[in-house]
């Protein structure tokens, strides 16, 4: 997809993913395979003289595995891992206080959104929205108290790009404030928010990184050791920890994350092409096409693009029910970045919990549909939306 215009992939990606904190000469048994380590605690030498381990929840064998290899893969120093993307960033909000501040972006997933509104601001930390596409906005909601800026880029639904190394910029000299990149939507594969400027980037690794629908987990990477040193505590003292089985889940998957994103990847573009020459539907979001408004950034900060994006259909609430209701390989349900094609409809699904007013500025309407295209054969899929279309045409 080099065609395409993004920027070119470094070589060495795929053979950090297989190989970074895998080493066999860590276990005696050599195995090649990092074993899954069930045990809650461990045996010491001494009162308080242990072997790197004691309880799991502040540590463990197939967990660090893990963490090593996510750091690796954004060339990124440190990687810590939690319960759920929303774990992760109730981590990083953890660290502030009350009284503290944060700009946020206007168009995020439900979820945080709901976590900011509804959680944390019942500690007393402050949040802005703000449009992360215009820095000047984006500056001017910075206030003495912020200590933390929160972006996704992709956003979540409307697929807006942020020029992550001008934001930036703009957050690094406005104060001590910790930037963070939701960097779900493409992974460390297609975008490291790292060599841009970020602090931190957080995952939902549920989605591409895992990529078989199987697992709820998230993570953090980072180069700064101090802010690596607050998370780990708060990774322990919070008690948002996966479980060493989906650590192992989410350490097999990434053997062939290289190969499933640039799968997506193609396909996804394909289903977009199809979609925004079809008579039925007003407009695609898609940053790979020439047609998105912020098609140039994602071209100079990423490798490639992922196989979520949205569109509009023509219509009304009915003509999207219908649509969403006659789609056969594409299931409807929330999430993405399986191997299979999931279809939702935002603004009653994954992002109800975002106020009416707020969902109607951004753009969320009853006709935007949110598409995870998975790995089938991409004439099926086209197949598929095809006939939907007609329904939802008709309806």
């Amino acid at each position: 997809m080099a065609e395409l215009g993004f920027k070119k992939q470094p070589k060495g990606f795929a053979s950090k993913a297989i190989h970074v904190g895998q080493d066999p000469e860590q276990w005696n048994s050599l195995c090649i395979i990092p074993p899954i380590c069930m045990s809650t605690t461990y045996k010491q030498d001494g009162p308080g003289q242990h072997r790197g381990f004691e309880y799991s929840r502040s540590g463990n064998p197939t967990r660090n595995v893990l963490e090593k290899c996510l750091a690796s893969l954004d060339n990124g120093r440190y990687g810590l891992t939690f319960s759920s993307g929303l774990g992760a960033t109730t981590a990083v909000l953890t660290m502030l206080s009350n009284g503290d501040h944060i700009v946020i972006g206007d168009d995020i997933y439900g979820g945080t959104n709901r976590l900011i509104r509804q959680v944390a601001s019942k500690f007393g930390i402050e949040a802005t929205f703000a449009d992360p596409t215009n820095i000047e906005e984006f500056e001017t909601a910075i206030k003495p108290n912020t200590k933390l800026a929160w972006v996704e880029t992709p956003t979540n639904p409307t697929m807006k790009v942020v020029d992550i190394e001008a934001l930036g910029k703009v957050v690094h000299k406005s104060g001590d404030i910790i930037f963070a990149v939701d960097n779900t939507f493409l992974t460390s594969y297609f975008q490291r928010p790292l060599e841009l400027g970020a602090d931190l980037v957080c995952y939902s690794l549920t989605k591409y990184m895992n990529g078989h629908t199987d697992v709820v987990m998230g993570a953090v990477t980072m180069n700064s050791e101090v802010l690596y040193n607050r998370l780990k505590f708060l990774q322990n003292a919070v008690g948002i920890v996966p479980s060493p089985f989906d650590c192992y889940q989410v350490n097999r998957s990434l053997k062939t994350l290289a190969l499933r994103m640039e799968q997506h990847f193609k396909n996804s573009v394909a289903v977009a092409k199809f979609l925004e020459n079809h008579h039925y539907v007003e407009k695609v979001l898609h940053p790979a096409l020439p047609s998105h408004p912020n098609h140039k950034v994602a071209l100079k900060q990423t490798y490639g693009y992922s196989g979520v994006f949205s569109f509009y259909l023509k219509g009304e609430l009915k003509n999207s029910n219908e649509f969403l209701r006659s789609l056969k390989m594409f299931a409807l349900a929330e999430s993405l970045g399986g191997y299979e094609s999931l279809a939702e409809l935002p603004s009653i699904m994954t992002h109800a919990s975002v106020p009416a007013e707020d969902r109607i500025k951004l753009g969320i309407t009853d006709s935007l549909i949110r598409l995870s295209v998975g790995l089938e054969d991409v004439e099926d899929l086209i197949e598929d939306l095809s006939n939907a279309l007609k329904a939802a045409e008709k309806a």
